[in-house]
């Protein structure tokens, strides 16, 4: 069977004057969701008058970009908060949400928070007895190889095996047996505090 995608664009109508009014950092990077392409193009040009734009890059629910070493801040033209706050963990840059009518810099205390909850997961981890190890079904996504190879190395755990095409953090609570997730799929599941991603394990 053959997946057809169909582009969703975002309505929105771009305004010159407050995007001129912008205050920005030079030399920033512009990354947007897929519905919004067409906005950060406009965007984009408009900006290039006052500042170096250094790339304008698509990020997905599941990817980690790497942007040049001259990036000095990213404007994110985006409705979904979590890949603000991941790219400012994962970046260490200064990082802007533009999005309709809001413009402004992810603070420091929701960075903090979210490096807490990373804290806070691998400590479960540690603690638990009982662990589950979440593989996606998606493409692109599924690392089925990873999770055996996991799974093979917990000597001082229980692990199970968790196969799924969509998987939902609200379903975990049906498994209150298991302590921790690890997760093999999407990074951005990293967002709940009783998951951790297998590449953070691996830093370990």
């Amino acid at each position: 069977m053959k997946t057809l995608f169909i582009p969703a664009k975002a309505k929105a109508e771009v305004n010159e004057e407050k995007i001129k009014a912008l205050k920005l950092p030079d030399n920033i990077a512009i990354a947007y969701s897929i519905q919004y392409k067409e906005i950060a193009e406009k965007i984009r040009k408009i900006l290039s008058d006052r500042y170096k734009i250094i790339e304008l890059v698509r990020v997905l629910g599941c990817s980690k970009i790497r942007f040049s070493k001259e990036t000095r801040a990213i404007l994110l033209i985006s409705s979904g908060e979590f890949h603000a706050i991941s790219l400012a963990h994962e970046t260490k840059l200064p990082i802007y949400i533009l999005y309709t009518d809001v413009f402004r810099k992810v603070s420091e205390e929701e960075i903090d928070a979210f490096e807490k909850r990373k804290k806070t997961s691998y400590l479960k981890f540690l603690n638990s007895e009982k662990v589950g190890i979440l593989i996606s079904l998606k493409p692109g996504q599924e690392n089925l190889k990873k999770a055996i190879d996991i799974k093979n190395n917990l000597k001082d755990k229980k692990s199970y095996l968790f196969l799924s095409n969509e998987i939902d953090v609200g379903q975990f609570e049906n498994f209150s047996e298991i302590g921790s997730w690890i997760n093999t799929a999407c990074p951005r599941l990293d967002m709940d505090s009783s998951v951790i991603n297998s590449s953070d394990l691996e830093k370990k």
